[in-house]
């Protein structure tokens, strides 16, 4: 590695980050531009956008860590996060943008026509949010601590400002630029490294056992069937359930537009997990000496020297940085702004003004929590916000988009009860890291809590027979009307 390319790769990446989001700022000027980019984003624009903050940490650098360290126990997480997105093509896309919202706290509000509903659901937002964008900056601090001998707080700070700055002064218009731009980026950043990698591997005579890249004890028939039904259903529901990902539907034009973004995302993301998978594989050939907790999470900066020792190599590892601080800009600003848009509107009343303040004081709180902890694996702890999310707001989207019943009591309950068995799980599991058979319960718990918040839910909202809103055909209607 070359700490002056690196460090010139980030430099070049955060000028081009500024230059694109400061320049929506003039486009930026009513409250719909801040929360939505005034509903007028174009569907492969948009689906870019979502790639480009779906696209997280977790993914850039911690996938092909996992592949490294697990095997094909790895491969679930990219199949769980792309085909998350076809439940949400089926089940919330359109009707998410017919509804006319800023956010999920106010689409909350008008199915269920309650206050305390919103201001639970907001709650349970800022909790998402802020245990997702934690794992971007404990990312940025780990890779510029590899590349550069910098202090470890120094790439938190920088990515946490300088979303802080983008997102306060342009709101959703000036970062839907940025995000777009960065999905390209990151695609690139690893394609190209991977291309030269696997021509040089291949082309230089080395014999590769597939029993030594994959023994049996790290293949399919050891995956544990609970852990991984588990992990499944927590990936594809948990994706309906994240506030960053489901507020850029609002930016669409209509619904019809809104399903068609999907459509582009399951294509660009499915592109990008092949990709990192694949440099997962290289590293189980390339550097199984890295496969140790902490360290595989790094892998994707050091095949290139391994492989490509020389101005090459170095070339290659000052892109991938580059993509990785991209993944970490992207998807904590994609989430500043979800959060900015539930706190301006729920504590200070929803003005341009009050968005801005928002947008620093929810980059803040993650920041302070990235500065006081270690971080664990990247991939785990992305996972962890997944389960949380599937477990407490998405049973509350799909009921609330499908089924006529479902009261603000209902939906209350089996949000908090949701939240607190996943807490205990992991609580739990952190005490108790092995707790014999119910160590993969308490590891994995969506199988249980999932299905525990939904029947909580279903079962309150049934013996609430006076809490079904008035109005509800009516809205449910508007949901599910075509467009025009």
């Amino acid at each position: 590695m070359n700490p002056v390319f690196d460090l010139a790769a980030v430099g070049l990446l955060i000028a081009v980050t500024a230059v694109l989001g400061f320049s929506g700022v003039r486009l930026s000027r009513t409250t719909g531009d801040f929360f939505v980019a005034s509903r007028s984003v174009g569907s492969v624009w948009n689906a870019s956008a979502i790639s480009g903050e779906y696209l997280s940490a977790g993914t850039f650098l911690g996938l092909a860590g996992l592949v490294l360290l697990s095997g094909a126990e790895g491969f679930w997480f990219p199949i769980g996060y792309a085909a998350g997105y076809l439940l949400v093509l089926l089940f919330v896309a359109a009707p998410l943008r017919r509804s006319g919202a800023y956010t999920i706290p106010d689409f909350v509000e008008a199915r269920l026509e309650s206050r305390v509903a919103r201001r639970v659901t907001s709650v349970v937002v800022l909790v998402i949010g802020w245990l997702y964008i934690v794992p971007q900056l404990h990312g940025a601090s780990l890779a510029l601590g590899v590349v550069a001998d910098v202090p470890g707080w120094v790439g938190a700070v920088v990515v946490a400002t300088l979303v802080a700055a983008i997102v306060a002064a342009g709101g959703m218009r000036a970062i839907t630029a940025v995000q777009a731009f960065q999905y390209w980026l990151k695609l690139t950043a690893l394609l190209v490294p991977a291309v030269f990698l696997l021509v040089v591997l291949t082309q230089g005579g080395r014999e590769l056992d597939p029993a030594a890249v994959f023994p049996a004890e790290y293949g399919p028939g050891a995956v544990d069937t609970y852990a991984t039904v588990s992990l499944i259903l927590a990936l594809l529901l948990g994706t309906i359930g994240l506030p960053h990902v489901l507020v850029r539907f609002y930016t669409s034009p209509d619904g019809g537009s809104a399903r068609r973004t999907t459509v582009v995302v399951i294509v660009l993301v499915g592109a990008f997990y092949a990709v990192s998978s694949t440099m997962g594989l290289i590293a189980r050939v390339v550097a199984p000496d890295l496969a140790v907790r902490g360290l595989a999470d790094t892998v994707v900066l050091a095949l290139p020297s391994r492989v490509l020792p020389g101005l090459v190599g170095e070339l290659l590892t000052a892109l991938i940085v580059a993509g990785a601080f991209a993944a970490f800009l992207a998807t904590s600003s994609g989430l500043v702004v979800s959060l900015a848009g539930v706190v301006s509107q729920d504590v200070f009343g929803g003005s341009v003004r009050s968005f801005r303040l928002s947008a620093v004081l929810c980059t803040a709180v993650p920041l302070a929590a990235a500065l006081l902890t270690e971080p664990a694996g990247l991939v785990a702890s992305v996972g962890a916000v997944f389960v949380f999310a599937a477990s407490t707001l998405s049973p509350v989207l799909l009921l609330g988009v499908w089924w006529p019943r479902l009261t603000a009591r209902g939906a209350v309950t089996g949000m908090v009860l949701g939240a607190l068995a996943c807490g205990a799980a992991f609580v739990g599991g952190a005490m108790i890291p092995d707790a014999g058979p119910w160590t993969a319960v308490l590891a994995q718990p969506a199988a249980w809590t999932i299905p525990l918040t939904t029947a909580v839910i279903v079962a309150v909202s049934l013996a609430d027979r006076g809490g079904v809103p008035f109005r509800v055909e009516r809205y449910l209607a508007r949901l599910h009307t075509p467009d025009s």
